[in-house]
């Protein structure tokens, strides 16, 4: 998908030239010409970067960012101002920006900074996310999915998934699953863990997903998929 960027900028030529600009740097480009739009535009609309300025009608920039940080819209800001003092830039940083530019600004280095906080947000992004073939793990909101279906585990039977998918391709011994997820639980017996991974795997067998969790006999277990099977044979 194309990123989708927010310009917010009170000078024309400026929303004009970096409109042409990153259109053809292959990312899609909305404009704001004051701070209330800017604002009502980032509050409402999804977005993977704004570029604020900071010197703006109605609103500053750095009262938008307020508001946007105060109504938990974490998109990242790059602030962009003719200010250059040391202080005008450590109260953006300060107030949650994620990057400064000072005018007249290279282009080349604005595209540097936009695709910076674009591949940091990719890998965030992937950090939460767990996946296994077709099988996705979201580790922020407790949630997997199997091509699009959600699939209901209990908390422990995520966890044991989620120590399976994390390390995707590798046995995980039964002692190493004990440890982690049931830590100091002084029931918890390998015979618990044997009963967990069954009761996981019945709920993907459900879905159509039982061959993710495989037993390696004498061994423990492994979180593996068709690509993964292919790519280890290399």
């Amino acid at each position: 998908m194309r990123p989708r960027v927010l310009v917010v900028d009170d000078e024309i030529g400026v929303r004009r030239a970096l409109e042409r600009g990153l259109t053809a740097e292959g990312m899609d480009v909305v404009c704001a010409a004051d701070g209330p739009s800017g604002l009502r535009a980032a509050l409402t609309g999804s977005f993977d970067v704004v570029l604020l300025d900071i010197m703006l009608p109605g609103l500053s920039g750095y009262r938008v960012l307020q508001h946007m940080r105060a109504e938990q819209v974490d998109t990242p800001v790059l602030l962009v101002s003719a200010k250059d003092g040391e202080v005008d830039q450590a109260d953006g940083l300060d107030l949650g920006a994620d990057g400064y530019l000072v005018k007249p600004f290279s282009f080349m280095v604005l595209v540097a900074q936009v695709r910076a906080v674009l591949r940091r947000g990719a890998s965030a992004e992937a950090a939460a996310q767990l996946k296994v073939g077709e099988l996705v793990i979201d580790r922020a909101g407790r949630e997997v999915r199997w091509a699009g279906e959600t699939v209901a585990l209990s908390p422990r039977e995520f966890a044991v998934l989620e120590v399976l998918a994390s390390r995707a391709g590798a046995v995980v011994t039964k002692d190493e699953l004990l440890r982690t997820v049931w830590g100091d639980e002084l029931a918890a017996t390998r015979n618990a863990v044997e009963v967990y991974v069954g009761y996981l795997r019945r709920k993907l067998d459900a879905v159509g997903a039982g061959d993710v969790v495989r037993t390696i006999r004498g061994h423990g277990y492994m979180a593996s998929s068709p690509e993964l099977d292919a790519a280890l044979r290399r």
